[in-house]
């Protein structure tokens, strides 16, 4: 297996192995020479935008201050101690979002986002953990990283942040652009900005058991079918008519356990769940849509590629896109199972696709859930 730069030499099986979940791992030079994909004045105007999700902290006379975008201007980038979070610019960007998938040795069901943290000189969001594993990749400037495998993860009372109340670090890095650090989930943290700064966070997703069964029973509310109604045929006189009589739980309790979830309703599921666009992701259809012929003959010179704020996923014999989900044939899924995993498919690729697969991409590329290749969205 490949050895990765920008997992210090490590196999991705080696890192999952000894790493991922387990215990921090500094990188120098992950990605050496790295120059910010987007210039401040750039991340600056995303924040100007209602569909961009961001954040501004500061820090002053001990008191910690959040506020949620979007913004109309900054703080002076002469003020010290405040931190602009920018979340999901990989849905905006296409650099950003090549970035991201480098790490598609994770797999896609646990990706989230890219984050753009810019701070001016001693910014930070104090020190705290995160639920999820974390890649922090410093793109300019300097940031100082405190880190500590602590158990006492409580916080702090009384402010907008989850802050660590008794942080007690144990070992602390200077990471210049290119370094990258990886923290597994409950590791204490601190970044502090030793200049003016920007470090981009690779985050993935880690729902809560509570999160999944409320999203799953919401979603099974259609496919629950318990004929007939409650009856009572052998009913003895009340001795206290208010109490819940063993009979009608174990009547009742009865019925309830004949509700059955196989693994294709685990799927089909997950797929939707975790397909499921963002609040804040919206998609613009194409100026002036191709007809399905036109469409075909244009992806059959140029290709196609997903649309960066799209999510495909796969389980056989199930595709999901975006929250939906359909059951395809074999051949149709080596098809679409090659598009979600690459996230294009070439112009060879598509002159072999089957009719009913062109259908399904014109139908995307109309929703811009899809576009012809050398289009950018």
């Amino acid at each position: 297996m490949k050895k990765l730069t920008l997992l210090n030499g490590l196999t991705a099986a080696e890192f999952l192995r000894d790493y991922w979940h387990k215990k921090p791992l500094l990188i120098r030079q992950a990605i050496p020479d790295f120059q910010p994909l987007l210039s401040r004045e750039a991340l600056f105007d995303l924040v100007r935008q209602d569909d961009v999700e961001s954040r501004l902290i500061t820090h002053a006379k001990r008191q910690w201050k959040m506020d949620s975008g979007p913004f109309e201007t900054v703080p002076p980038l002469t003020q010290k101690n405040w931190t602009l979070l920018v979340q999901g610019v990989n849905l905006h960007d296409d650099g950003v979002d090549a970035l991201m998938r480098q790490f598609s040795f994770i797999p896609d069901t646990r990706l989230d986002d890219l984050m753009i943290s810019y701070a001016t000189e001693t910014g930070g969001v104090g020190a705290h953990f995160d639920s999820y594993d974390v890649f922090l990749l410093q793109a300019h400037g300097r940031r100082r990283w405190r880190i500590s495998a602590q158990d006492d993860l409580s916080l702090v009372d009384g402010v907008p942040l989850k802050i660590l109340k008794n942080f007690q670090p144990e070992e602390e890095f200077i990471l210049e652009p290119g370094d990258m650090l990886y923290l597994p989930p409950h590791y204490a943290h601190e970044g502090t900005a030793m200049d003016e700064c920007m470090t981009y966070s690779i985050g993935f997703r880690a729902p809560s058991y509570q999160e999944l069964g409320e999203a799953f029973l919401e979603s099974m509310i259609d496919t629950i079918d318990l004929p007939g109604r409650y009856a009572d045929p052998d009913l003895k006189p009340a001795r206290h008519p208010a109490e819940i009589s063993s009979a009608m739980l174990s009547r009742i309790g009865a019925e309830l356990n004949k509700m059955r979830f196989t693994q294709d309703d685990m799927a089909l599921f997950l797929g939707e769940y975790l397909s499921e666009p963002k609040m804040n992701v919206s998609f613009t259809a194409p100026d002036a849509s191709l007809s399905r012929s036109k469409f075909v003959q244009q992806s059959n010179k140029a290709g196609v590629h997903l649309s960066r704020k799209t999510q495909m996923l796969y389980r056989k014999p199930y595709v999901f896109i975006n929250g939906t989900s359909f059951e395809v044939v074999q051949a149709d899924m080596e098809t679409l199972g090659a598009l979600a995993d690459q996230r294009k498919l070439s112009a060879h690729a598509l002159a072999l696709a089957s009719s009913d697969v062109m259908d399904a991409l014109h139908t995307w590329y109309a929703d811009g859930w899809l576009l012809l290749s050398g289009n950018e969205k």
